[in-house]
């Protein structure tokens, strides 16, 4: 049976994205067939397509999806034919009906989750885990700056910084987004388009900064960032919207004050079975508890999926995006 893949065979623009009939095939052993239902959208699957992020090509984008198995190979135990199922998971190869993949990335979707839910919160969801369990080791009582507030990973991160009794500032562009991150849980919410919001965050600490910076704007808000963190404190940039910051000097971590600093991914954090599944648990669990509500913003088809990357580049969309195969 022929399937449907977004397909590139060159990096560019929306433009070189192509929808073309594949085979999924069988599951060799380890693997499992998965048909969508949904299928996310992410800021990687821009990096991917542009080239920032190289990949061997011809390959189909995406990076996250949910919907049903169809066929496991010999030694996966933990999924049979039927099950449902959501992940986040290398390689790409999202944009399509139906895929073959690793198995160890999958795990089955709890019946009080939709299908819509798991494909948009899987990739954000377990970053934003791993942001505050690993990466800035956030504890209740922290000041966390947190970019991009009203994003896909911002929304969730006000929410679960809540939820945490963590005080998050959140910056975003519009007046309407920084109310949206407040209405999400954002302890703060700056407009950087209209105000100095370096020095918004040294008014709000009191002069003492925050523990830590979770950055994924990049370049624009490097230098910021790190002027907002306290002695000791943590700058952990994990994208780079706005392009890659500048190379660092160790000893600008020293002089503003023995800062520590990460570059941390999802893939390293979910990289054994039972990471990923550890992880997936407290992400099931903020979200069937009502603790964290994914909020679906926007719905294109597969087919329009070139849009869809143009709104996202935009930063025309809230919340998350999903693909409907």
């Amino acid at each position: 049976m022929s399937e449907k893949a977004v397909r590139i065979e060159e990096f560019g623009g929306s433009d070189k994205m192509q929808l073309v009939d594949v085979e999924a095939g069988d599951p060799g052993p380890g693997e499992v067939r998965i048909r969508h239902h949904a299928c996310g959208l992410n800021f990687i699957d821009i990096y991917q397509r542009s080239g920032v992020y190289p990949l061997s090509l011809p390959v189909t984008l995406g990076m996250e999806g949910a919907g049903v198995i169809e066929a496991v190979g010999e030694g996966v135990t933990h999924l049979a034919e039927g099950d449902r199922a959501a992940y986040a998971s290398a390689p790409p190869g999202a944009y399509c009906t139906a895929r073959l993949m690793k198995a160890m990335h999958v795990c089955k979707l709890p019946d009080a989750i939709d299908f819509e839910t798991g494909a948009a919160m899987m990739l954000k969801g377990l970053t934003t885990e791993y942001l505050f369990s690993s990466s800035s080791r956030a504890k209740p009582g922290d000041t966390i700056l947190f970019h991009a507030a009203a994003g896909g990973v911002g929304l969730i991160a006000c929410q679960w910084a809540r939820a945490m009794g963590i005080t998050l500032i959140g910056t975003a562009g519009t007046d309407e987004k920084c109310q949206l991150a407040k209405d999400h849980g954002a302890a703060h919410a700056i407009n950087y388009s209209t105000q100095d919001w370096v020095a918004e965050v040294k008014e709000i600490t009191g002069g003492k900064g925050v523990d830590a910076a979770l950055d994924s704007v990049g370049k624009a808000t490097w230098e910021g960032s790190l002027d907002c963190l306290r002695p000791l404190g943590t700058m952990v940039t994990f994208g780079n919207a706005s392009g890659k910051p500048d190379p660092v000097d160790p000893q600008v971590l020293a002089g503003k004050g023995s800062l520590f600093l990460t570059r941390p991914t999802l893939f390293t954090h979910i990289a054994s079975r039972e990471d990923c599944q550890a992880r997936a648990d407290d992400l099931f669990a903020m979200v069937t508890l009502g603790k964290v509500k994914i909020r679906i913003n926007q719905t294109y088809p597969l087919a329009d999926v070139a849009q869809a990357h143009d709104d996202l580049e935009g930063r025309q969309t809230t919340g998350t995006t999903i693909l409907m195969p």
